[in-house]
């Protein structure tokens, strides 16, 4: 394991935190780091998960939320829980690797001591480490991972692609991987995808007919045992995002069209069926309620690291619902022991991907170097520096959201910013340089385009009533999005168990109520209009890059964060 002194001293230090001790010499690391990663064999099916990678192909930081509230029947239920909630419920040891992992607690000091996450050279290594224990173990994205960085956005996603046929993935669903377009996605699938990897969603059809657009599931056999996957996109693809990149597909969640699918796997011989999801996992916590057949849902879009299933009741038994993090900061292993062609036992391990602990592949680093050669210039340039901790993950403003809601109020001359509640993007932290690749890291999508709006008081509370319900509607099927606009300039009070309409109050600029009738300028970007995209408009990142070389010191405060009404001792808050 080829680590300098630092990095090894950074070994030494998550090795004894985690209950092992290892030898002093060098010699020796390797094989104690994989003591960290050995996990045994439990059944004959194996399924491996990844989901959320936002094309970070590099090891990363990235901060856990301190806030992910429930609201309803979701308060106080995983996901969301945060801090020493969520340690408490799922019985992880404070202070320790995992909990690193999964919180925001002590983040910067436990940065500093574990080191970065990810980087798909470091999940190489993990993934061929756990396949070699479990013979015909299938490996599942769970999509969001062409998406994320300038490099994929610039290779149309390519470097994705190859990235993830390096790593092995057999089986894919999406969401963000639309917005390069319907022809985009499909010249993949039937070109370099066909007969190397299956791209499934039940729920994608043509608006003219109802014809599937992709697979509906494929069945692979592992071990002689018929194992079904079903694929789940993005239900609200074109809501959030916009329609003109796939103007003639539908999506929904089509629940009754699940149910039919499952049953037909079922008839076809399957003994395990698996849904593959990307709906979020309230709605997965809900579709499990409502269908039965599924043996487990191992979900994405909300990032949520969740170290154990949750099993959910339904009137055919029980499905187990997971959730797998994000940016390849994780690989879920879920292992079955089928008997008599149903499943009778499972085991599953939400593994992190410490990039300390893991050998980089040599075949994944060659292949990441060939991508990143004609952009490395351009990726690498240094914009500023940040005398504190950038982040973007939570409910509400982040502390990176917040430099660029700065640059779009000052760069446009605006009062008020709006930026979108996107949940990916990358951590710095203090004395960091910002890099262009780092600003790109959180605004790298297809649609950058900035805008300015003249909006009267009044529309720009039903803008934030309408964000505020897809988070806080507590029916997960409303749930239509990210997390909450981020807000600049903007004072305002928050009540997400209040009613649609009545969860935003107090709005104020400059210590004075917003009037209801009165013409703000507003700065933005990423509009999903098709007028919008006419007009066209300067790239958020060349905006926010421009503010940053004038900067030069991004001095970090504290987020414009709203108050919130109602949320005391709510387990999803720090």
């Amino acid at each position: 394991m080829d680590m300098n002194r630092r990095e090894f001293l950074q070994l030494l230090a998550i090795a004894s935190a985690s209950g092992f001790m290892l030898n002093n010499n060098q010699s020796h690391a390797a094989t104690d780091a994989r003591r960290f990663y050995e996990l045994p064999r439990h059944g004959n099916v194996s399924l491996l998960h990844i989901t959320d990678s936002h094309a970070q192909l590099n090891p990363m930081y990235f901060r856990e939320p301190e806030i992910n509230l429930g609201v309803g029947a979701t308060n106080g239920r995983p996901p969301h829980l945060v801090g020493n909630a969520l340690l408490k419920h799922f019985g992880v040891r404070q202070g320790s690797p995992e909990a690193y992992a999964y919180t925001s607690l002590n983040f910067v000091e436990a940065a500093r001591t574990y080191g970065k996450v990810g980087g798909f050279a470091h999940l190489a290594t993990l993934v061929k480490q756990i396949r070699a224990s479990r013979p015909g173990a299938l490996l599942l994205d769970g999509g969001d991972t062409w998406q994320g960085s300038g490099q994929a956005l610039w290779t149309k996603g390519q470097d994705m692609i190859d990235a993830c046929l390096e790593l092995g993935v057999d089986v894919m669903t999406m969401h963000f991987e639309c917005m390069y377009g319907a022809q985009r996605i499909k010249e993949a699938e039937e070109g370099v995808l066909q007969g190397r990897m299956d791209v499934v969603a039940q729920n994608v059809k043509t608006s003219d007919f109802g014809d599937p657009v992709f697979k509906p599931y494929v069945i692979r056999e592992i071990n002689a045992i018929p194992v079904a996957i079903i694929g789940q996109a993005f239900p609200y693809s074109t809501i959030a995002n916009p329609r003109y990149f796939v103007p003639d597909w539908t999506y929904g969640i089509q629940e009754e069209n699940l149910q039919l699918t499952i049953d037909e796997a079922r008839k076809k011989g399957a003994q395990v069926v698996v849904l593959l999801s990307h709906n979020g996992m309230d709605v997965d916590l809900k579709l499990a309620s409502r269908v039965s057949g599924l043996d487990a849902i191992l979900g994405g879009h909300t990032h949520d690291g969740i170290p154990t299933p949750i099993p959910v009741k339904n009137s055919g038994g029980t499905t187990l619902v997971t959730n797998a993090g994000s940016n390849g900061k994780f690989l879920g292993v879920l292992d079955f022991e089928v008997k008599a062609g149903r499943v009778a036992s499972f085991k599953y391990k939400l593994l992190p991907v410490f990039a300390n602990l893991l050998a980089a592949d040599p075949g994944m680093t060659a292949l990441m170097q060939k991508h990143r050669a004609p952009y490395e210039g351009k990726l690498s340039e240094k914009l500023a520096t940040t005398d504190g901790l950038l982040y973007r993950r939570g409910n509400f403003n982040g502390s990176f959201d917040q430099v660029i809601l700065d640059a779009l109020m000052k760069e446009k001359d605006a009062p008020i910013a709006f930026s979108p509640g996107f949940r990916w993007g990358t951590s710095l932290l203090p004395g960091s340089a910002i890099t262009m690749e780092d600003v790109l890291n959180q605004t790298a999508i297809t649609y950058p385009m900035t805008t300015v709006t003249e909006m009267t008081g009044m529309q720009i509370k039903t803008v934030l009533e309408d964000v505020g319900d897809n988070l806080f509607n507590p029916d997960p099927y409303y749930q239509q999005g990210g997390d909450m606009v981020r807000v600049g300039g903007l004072e305002y009070t928050c009540e997400p168990n209040a009613a649609m309409g009545q969860r935003i109050q107090d709005m104020r600029l400059n210590g004075k109520l917003l009037d209801a009738n009165k013409t703000y300028k507003v700065a933005g970007w990423a509009p999903v209009s098709e007028a919008a995209r006419d007009r066209g408009g300067e790239a958020v990142w060349d905006l926010v890059a421009r503010h940053l070389r004038t900067e030069k010191v991004v001095k970090v405060s504290a987020p414009n964060v709203p108050k919130l009404k109602g949320m005391a001792g709510n387990p999803g808050m720090i």
